[in-house]
């Protein structure tokens, strides 16, 4: 029988993309884990950089919550199994992603912030950028409470205000629609990291920098939010029922007694990872262990298996060039190699004319456009992680593409369209996925890597 966990949580929402969440949820985060507390970090959506900043304030893994790669019935789950590991957590703060109730494209709220804060029985702290706003606000933040009457807004947290006086305006139009205002931040004390082309830059890549920037975002919260009104807003979620997702019992148990090792692609090329994977992977037997192909000239000694996710391989193609040895390596390794979208890009023979490790026939480019957005796929072939005709969720993010943009035996079909490679056993694609809505995908790299 599972025992209820009286968990204080809240998910940090907005009308829209752009009004402050990560500056507020991560602010929180690291001003909460100052008063002493155990702080667990969460992210609606498939982000991979937001939780990075969410793991420097909080101290732990940032993970996400995305019904749509892992299955509504897996959030409550995996949010108390993050806010268990490595120990329990005192509150819980989930950032959410775009608009509070914008969802999948055609899908209604499915994916949506406001579905996982159902999900979670969680209440809502929107916060609001207010500039050009006066009494208006208060009728955007009832509007946004209206939409969805099974989402509970518990106050506001008002952005960019431009004066004393402004704020008393906003504060008195709130008051008229009962909306709790439980912070203020001023124009002037904004507090913002650097972006470039697919949003921040990550935190592997600017560790010191990034540390300055969090430890900023929680002098800010301190200064400007009423801490104790958002931990009682917390208190107020329900105990939690759900339980805990396991991932010894999502992979089945051990698929190997041989302990393979399962290179996983880390550093500052490819930092986007989801903490999960390499869960799944040691709970199916395997020893990770990672592996930056900027730095490192080989594979760890015993690799049977590698993993090359999500990064930014563009912005370091002249480094991963440099390092040769690592790149004939990878080139000849007899293994299995499961890549996504930047371990696609590194797998080819060039990106941008710097050479890559010719592993797969396609070169790659930098364009202007973007490339974003959910996926339903099926496996186009039996490969190291997936059998045919496996149907998977997934989603695209980025600005490359690939000539030619799929191998003869493509990893991947959807929307009747072919993308990525199956060459021997090399799979690798754009699509990102998370193994928690896949476990198999896990379990089939170990039995593959013991083989």
């Amino acid at each position: 029988m599972v025992t209820g966990w009286a968990l204080p949580r809240l998910v940090v929402a907005a009308p829209a993309s752009g009004h402050g969440k990560t500056t507020v949820a991560t602010g929180l985060l690291a001003a909460l884990r100052r008063r002493g507390l155990t702080v667990s970090p969460h992210k609606v959506g498939p982000d991979y950089i937001d939780p990075g900043y969410h793991a420097l304030a909080a101290g732990r893994p940032g993970r996400n919550l995305d019904p749509w790669l892992v299955g509504p019935e897996r959030i409550a789950p995996l949010l108390r199994h993050g806010a268990t590991v490595p120990t329990p957590a005192d509150v819980a703060v989930v950032e959410g992603v775009m608009g509070l109730h914008d969802g999948a494209v055609g899908r209604g709220a499915y994916a949506s912030t406001a579905q996982v804060a159902r999900l979670l029985d969680a209440p809502v702290l929107l916060v609001l950028d207010t500039t050009a706003q006066g009494r208006s606000a208060a009728a955007l933040v009832l509007g946004m409470r209206a939409f969805d009457p099974g989402v509970r807004l518990g106050g506001v947290i008002l952005n960019r205000v431009g004066s004393p006086r402004h704020e008393t305006l906003l504060r008195d139009a709130l008051a008229e629609v009962r909306v709790p205002v439980l912070g203020a931040v001023t124009r002037a004390a904004e507090v913002t990291a650097p972006s470039r082309h697919l949003g921040l830059v990550p935190v592997v890549e600017r560790a010191p920098e990034s540390l300055a920037v969090v430890a900023a975002l929680a002098d800010l919260v301190e200064s400007t939010v009423d801490l104790d009104a958002v931990l009682a807003l917390a208190r107020t979620a329900p105990p939690l029922t759900d339980p805990a997702w396991d991932p010894v019992e999502a992979v089945g148990g051990p698929a190997s007694t041989t302990r393979p090792v399962v290179a996983v692609a880390g550093g500052p090329a490819f930092s986007f990872s989801y903490a999960e994977t390499t869960e799944l992977l040691t709970a199916a037997g395997a020893e990770v262990v990672t592996v930056d192909p900027l730095r490192d000239p080989a594979l760890p000694p015993g690799t049977r298996a590698v993993l090359v996710g999500g990064g930014f391989p563009e912005v370091h193609a002249e480094a991963l060039a440099g390092n040769a040895a690592l790149r004939a390596e990878l080139a000849d390794f007899a293994g299995p190699v499961v890549a996504e979208c930047a371990g696609l890009l590194y797998l080819g023979r060039a990106l941008d004319g710097v050479p890559m490790c010719g592993r797969l026939p396609h070169t790659a480019r930098m364009t202007g456009r973007l490339t974003l957005g959910y996926r339903e796929a099926v496996a186009a072939a039996d490969s190291p992680a997936h059998r045919a005709g496996d149907p998977v969720r997934g989603h695209e993010f980025h600005r490359t593409r690939t000539d030619p943009g799929h191998g003869d035996t493509p990893a991947w079909r959807w929307d009747g369209a072919a993308h990525g490679f199956v060459s021997g056993r090399v799979h690798a694609s754009y699509l990102h996925t998370h193994w928690a809505g896949q476990p198999g995908a896990a379990r089939r790299l170990v039995e593959a890597a013991s083989r």
